[in-house]
Parts: structure tokens; sequence; C-alpha cells
């Protein structure tokens, strides 16, 4: 492409268009909402064996009797409770047995008189003339050689241990009502009276488009600057537990004709959802189609939302058209707010249930005026048995923010931050609030990943959090983690973790990993050196950029000890992992860094070690007790999780 081309390229990219008009949330769900036909979308007859999770589209009535005669619940004698007026230990009623046993599925053909009894089993049909069952357990039969008699040992009232017909269910009852959704129970239902096909509401189908050149599917060969689609697999699913049948359209490249008519074929579908370009800027051509259609067509493009602001809501023929924000958190937030509500109506389903609960903020979050922000949120409950709101330090653009949340808060648009200590409401997301056994919060490591995961093989349920080193030891403080994992080095003694601890903290020894400078293979400025060697040459070059590590990481420590009171090019970056630096500098993003060599051989990164360092584990006093933080300890000791920690590189 010639330079003025390219020029005129880049400047029209710069250019980007502004949204139409930003509106609340409120307003945009308002104006979505008024043009949609949200109706189910008409019934089917399924089979009942396809039924399951179905939403019935009728009143159910029962056509027979269930049960459909009176019937012996236990094993016994079918008798007239007259007849047993008076029975006891010592003195029984003596009956004479009929020459018949009536068991589950026979007739009867003898009538039970006043002198006489049956013998029935569980499930069997009451003879005439009897109105109730004496349990085997209270009688004693025996063979006088004319005649077989029973001895009743326990006197019955009329009725006892007789399922009368129509007991259960009465014909021409309603046994389910239109809009209840089958689930096994209701199966079971049915079967009994002997439904073998139901009318349900057929399913909305909801046509799935990722856009974007960048999108690869999953499988599939992926190069740098790349990603897998992981928005369609997520709301295929999501539509799918909502009660909808998605329909993958797989993903479109930035080719305007081609996604054209991947929107049109989506357009056959009841509802059409596409993710990515709608930004309005370069390359983002989902919009730009989207904005052909009318009647009325786009409803609102760009929404005071944090995540979410780019959302586009269209409206056609009474059909959703949703433009999704690309970034998968930004794409799940505002799916489940403006789209899950609308498929659940179109599948005949209720709106969902919703829970908040209370919890206090313990570290302080930043905002955007001008926006109202949902912040994932983990819950833990502390020491005094309120809950912690912990903010999950991910953006918009995590693909495992939905999948660690127990739910999230909403910053009112004129805050600009929430200071710790603040009382918040938290909307759950899901209904499952069992807290996990074992709670563990501060720095990550695959090595601690290892130790949970054999916690985890063994049933134990486990949350792990990873805030940092720092932000570790302050929860163990407050008491709301059972484990805090630290890697934490006193600046001026170099001792780690001991002198961090306070009365009430324990610290039990883990394992020791080594810390160093990380790089691409080849480069001179690091290749062959030693530490100190190294960092002085990559100080001296203003070409040669650093990422480093998060405040009040014991990494950061690490490295601001060997920087001294130099800040070379890179240094306020803040890589939240080791992972996240390996990645930068294997990318060329930057030239060095510091981490572990596990991660380094990950990233298939030179290495110079800068020092080891101490990982251990920070336990409140009062917590070492708990059965799970025994067995994470027991975890600690196994050679098992030993060999697995070894096979990492860490060192017992």
């Amino acid at each position: 492409m010639p330079n003025e081309d390219i020029r005129r390229f880049v400047a029209q990219a710069a250019r980007q268009e502004q949204f139409l008009e930003v509106v609340g949330r409120d307003e945009a769900e308002a104006r979505f909402r008024r043009h949609l036909d949200l109706r189910p979308k008409g019934a089917e007859t399924v089979p009942l064996s396809a039924a399951l999770g179905r939403v019935l589209a009728a009143d159910v009535l029962s056509e027979v009797d269930v049960p459909g005669f009176d019937r012996s619940s236990v094993d016994g004698f079918a008798v007239l409770a007259a007849a047993t007026r008076g029975a006891s230990e010592d003195s029984p009623v003596v009956l004479r047995l009929n020459e018949e046993v009536l068991s589950a599925g026979r007739t009867p053909a003898i009538t039970v008189t006043p002198g006489t009894a049956t013998v029935i089993a569980t499930g069997g049909m009451v003879p005439r003339g009897a109105d109730a069952v004496v349990m085997v357990e209270h009688t004693e039969s025996r063979d006088t050689g004319d005649e077989l008699l029973v001895e009743i040992r326990k006197p019955v009232v009329p009725g006892a241990f007789v399922a009368a017909a129509g007991s259960d269910i009465g014909r021409g009852e309603t046994v389910l009502r239109k809009g209840q959704v089958l689930t096994s129970r209701e199966i079971g239902v049915l079967a009994a009276i002997g439904k073998a096909e139901m009318p349900v509401v057929r399913r909305p189908r909801v046509a799935i488009l990722s856009t974007g050149d960048e999108i690869v599917a999953p499988g599939e060969p992926i190069r740098a600057g790349q990603v897998y689609d992981s928005n369609g697999a997520i709301l295929a699913a999501a539509v799918e537990e909502l009660g909808g049948e998605p329909v993958r359209l797989g993903a479109a490249h930035d080719d305007e004709a081609a996604l054209a008519r991947l929107v049109e074929e989506g357009l056959e579908c009841d509802a059409l959802l596409l993710s990515g370009g709608t930004s309005k800027g370069a390359g983002d051509l989902s919009y730009r189609i989207v904005s052909r259609l009318t009647d009325p067509g786009v409803v609102a493009h760009g929404v005071a939302l944090k995540p979410g602001k780019p959302l586009c809501l269209a409206v056609t023929q009474g059909k959703p058209v949703v433009i999704l924000p690309g970034f998968p958190t930004s794409a799940m937030f505002t799916f489940h707010e403006f789209v899950a509500p609308v498929i659940r109506a179109l599948a005949g389903l209720p709106p969902a249930a919703k829970e908040a609960v209370p919890a206090t903020l313990p570290l302080r979050l930043g905002s955007e005026r001008g926006r109202t922000e949902y912040v994932m949120i983990s819950l833990v409950r502390g020491s005094d048995g309120g809950l912690a709101a912990y903010p999950l330090s991910k953006g918009s653009g995590a693909v495992t923010a939905f999948s660690h949340a127990d739910g999230f808060i909403a910053i009112d648009p004129q805050a600009e931050a929430v200071e710790a200590g603040t009382p918040v409401s938290v909307q759950r997301i899901g209904r499952d609030t069992a807290p996990a056994d074992l709670i563990v919060i501060g720095s990550h490591c695959v090595g601690l990943d290892a130790i949970l995961g054999e916690l985890i093989g063994e049933g134990l349920t486990v949350k792990a959090l990873n805030v940092g080193s720092m932000g570790g030891l302050a929860a163990a403080r407050r008491g709301e983690c059972d484990i805090a994992a630290i890697h934490l080095m006193d600046p001026k003694t170099g001792e780690y973790n001991h002198p961090f601890l306070t009365p009430a903290l324990d610290l039990v020894p883990g394992y020791r990993r080594l810390q160093g400078i990380v790089f691409r293979k080849g480069d001179r400025r690091f290749e062959g050196k030693s530490v100190e060697d190294a960092a002085r040459l990559a100080i001296a070059d203003p070409d040669c950029i650093l990422v480093n590590r998060n405040s009040g990481s014991g990494t950061r420590i690490l490295t601001d000890r060997l920087l001294g009171e130099a800040r070379p090019a890179g240094y306020w970056s803040q890589a939240k992992s080791h992972n996240a630096v390996a990645a930068a500098v294997a990318q060329g993003r930057a030239d060095w860094g510091v981490a572990i060599d596990s991660v380094a051989k990950l990233y298939d990164l030179g290495f110079l070690p800068l020092q080891e360092e101490h990982y251990d584990f920070v336990i409140p006093r009062d917590r070492r007790t708990r059965p799970a933080v025994q067995r994470f300890l027991a975890a600690l000791e196994d050679g098992t999780v030993g060999e697995k920690l070894k096979a990492l590189g860490f060192v017992r």
C-alpha cells in the first residue's frame, strides 16, 4: 500500500465515529422492549423422552386415577378392619387364609369375608370385601393340617396401609400447569398418567455470529494477534440454558458482503446475536450492516455502562437483533442484562428470580464518572460471619470473570471511587450460596494449583482468589481466608514472610522457587551475563523495555531491590502475574522482566537466576484446626504432591 494510502487509512481509523447517543441502562432497555414481540413462539409436540427441560404449552389433565385401584402399601394380609378389633400379643385374632396370593399386577378372585384374610404384597390390588391391610410384622401364620391360619397381633383401622384409587391423582385433575418447566419430577408425573408425548413451547431459535478477522475457531491453528472464538461457545451454551435453540453461524471475517449474507441468514431465526464490530471503529462492520434494518431498526447504540458501553440494540419485525461487545466479560454481562430476559420470555419462562446479599468491600475501588460501572465480585465469609466482596481484578477482555464470580456490584455513575469498608449490595449470579470448604487468597503459583488440585480431587470445594501477597496477608489479618499464599521479602533484611506476621497468624513453610530475569533467547544484553551486568546494561539502554509487576507483589519488591533508584523504560507497567511478564517478553512487547524459572520454561525464554524465594502459607490461628485446613497441611506433606512440585521445578 503506497505511503499516502497508508496515511489515509490510519487517519480514517483514528477518526472513529462516535456513538449515535449514549443512553442510560434503563432507557436503553425501555426502547428495546417497546418494539419487541415477547410472546412465546408457538407450540410443538415432543415425545416424553425429549421433554426434559421444556416448557409446557398447555395445562395437563389426567385421564386416569393414580393409583388406578386400591393397592397395598406394605407386605401383609388384606382384611376387614372390624375383624381385627381387640387383637393383641397376648390375645391374637385368628383368621383363615384364602387360597390366593395377591402379588402386584394380579387381579383378586376371592372376596375377603369377616373371618378370612388374603396374603397381599406391596402394590397388590386390595380384594373385594377388604378395607385394610395388616403388616406381616404384626402377624404369625400357622398350618393346622386342615387349613392355613394367620394370627393378627395388632388391630388396624379401615384404610390402614391402603392407597385408595385416585388418592394420588384423580381422573380429571389438573396435574401440571401451562408454563411449568419439565424436570425429572414432572416427567415422572406425566409417565404415571400415561402421557407418551406432550405439547411444549417451541424453543426460540437464536442465531449466533462472531465477527472479526482476529477470530479463530477452537481447534484451529492460531497466530499472534488472533483469539479463539470463546464468545460463540459461551453464547450458544447460555441460549440453551435459557430454553432457546442456538443456531451457530460461526465466525465471520471483516468482509462486508459476506457478513451481510450471514446477517440475512440469521434474521430467519427468532433472534440474532452478533459479538464484536459494534464500536464504530476501524473494521467494525456489524453496526454498519445492522444500521440498515428498519421497523424500527437500531434503538440504542452506546449505553452508559462499564463494561458494555458499545452495546447496540436493534429490533426488526419484532425480532431482537443485538450486537454485543467483542470482549468476553462485556459480551456476557450485556447478554445477561438485556438479552437473557428476552430469550426467557420467548421460551415461555418467567423472569429469573434475583437475589442480592449485603457485603463489605475490603479494598478501595476506583471508578469512572458518567457510567454505571458493574464489578464482578467473589464472596468470602469473614471471621465476624459477614461477607467480604472481593473485586475480580480482570478487565472486560477476560474470559473467566463470569465463571469465577459469585455476583456483581453496581457503582453509581457519579462516583469516582468506592472506599474500602463500604457496605455494598451484591447481585448474585446463580443461586448456589454454599460456602467453599477452603478459602485461599494471595499470590498465585502453579505449585499452589497442584496442591489445590489434589484437594479438589478428594471432593473438597476450594475458592482461590489471586490478589497478590500483600492482598492475601491483609485478608488473613481480617480473618477472610483460611490460607494466604505469600512470598514477601523484607527489603531491609532480605528475610521472607516472617517479618510480616502478627501474633494471630501462623506461618507454614511451603516451598522454594527461583526468581530471575527472563528475556528472549539470543538477546546479547542478557545472554551469558550475570544478573548484575544484565540489569546494568538493560537500565542503560533506553530501547530496552522492562515489564514490571504490580505493587504489593513479592516479585515487585524483589525487582525494586534489583533496580535500586533506577526507573528504566517500562518500569511503570504493572503485569499481574508471572505469565503476563513472560508473555510480554515472548511477544516482543517488552525485553525483560522478573519471573519464576518454571514460567520461563513454559514460554521458552532465557533465564538468569536472581534469588530463591520462599513461597509460604499464612494461616489465621483460629482457623488452623478447621478440617479443610488440616487436609491442606496434610497435602503439603504428601509424597505425591511433593513429586508434582518437584516436577514443576520447586523445592520443598
